[in-house]
């Protein structure tokens, strides 16, 4: 991948990140955040690992946030938007930020090893697709399994939350 679009979809997926963050309202937030998988998509992809960047897009940014979408719908979302913004949990979450910022620029100064370019990797007979469905289905079949039945029970808690009472 040339650096300009490296730099390009980095930019893209941080001013993504930083729409969740900004936007006041949620259905906003949540386009915010479907631009910033796609632009982790395409930095997969530019890594030479299009399976995960494709499954980015079709799971992240296609199931998950259709069902986020679903339940930001559900809410009500008048009531949310009336509250008045806390300028002292604003300024805490700027200061944080800059803080992480600081402390991994100071970490990364300091391991060189980042600085050098990764060796192309081996072909082997076996696809990416078979080795990551094996090692995702034995030895991680058990919390993608909880991962499921935490996710169904989520949208069904708030589909529960948010009936409205029939008179």
């Amino acid at each position: 991948m040339p650096p300009i679009l490296f730099y390009l979809f980095a930019t893209l997926a941080v001013l993504g990140a930083l729409g969740v963050i900004v936007n006041r309202n949620p259905v906003s937030s949540a386009f915010s955040l479907i631009a910033c998988f796609v632009s982790i998509a395409a930095l997969f992809v530019g890594l030479n690992a299009y399976f995960i960047g494709t499954i980015q897009v079709l799971v992240y940014t296609g199931a998950i946030m259709v069902l986020f979408l679903f339940i930001i719908m559900l809410l009500d979302l008048r009531a949310e938007e009336r509250r008045p913004m806390n300028f002292g949990a604003a300024f805490a979450g700027v200061l944080a930020g800059i803080t992480f910022i600081g402390m991994a620029a100071g970490v990364l100064a300091q391991f060189p090893e980042g600085r050098k370019t990764m060796p192309e990797l081996a072909e082997t007979g076996a696809s990416d697709v078979h080795a990551l469905g094996h090692v995702i289905f034995t030895e991680f079949n058990f919390p993608l399994q909880i991962i499921a039945v935490l996710l169904v029970a989520a949208t069904i808690g708030v589909v529960v939350l948010c009936k409205k009472e029939l008179h």
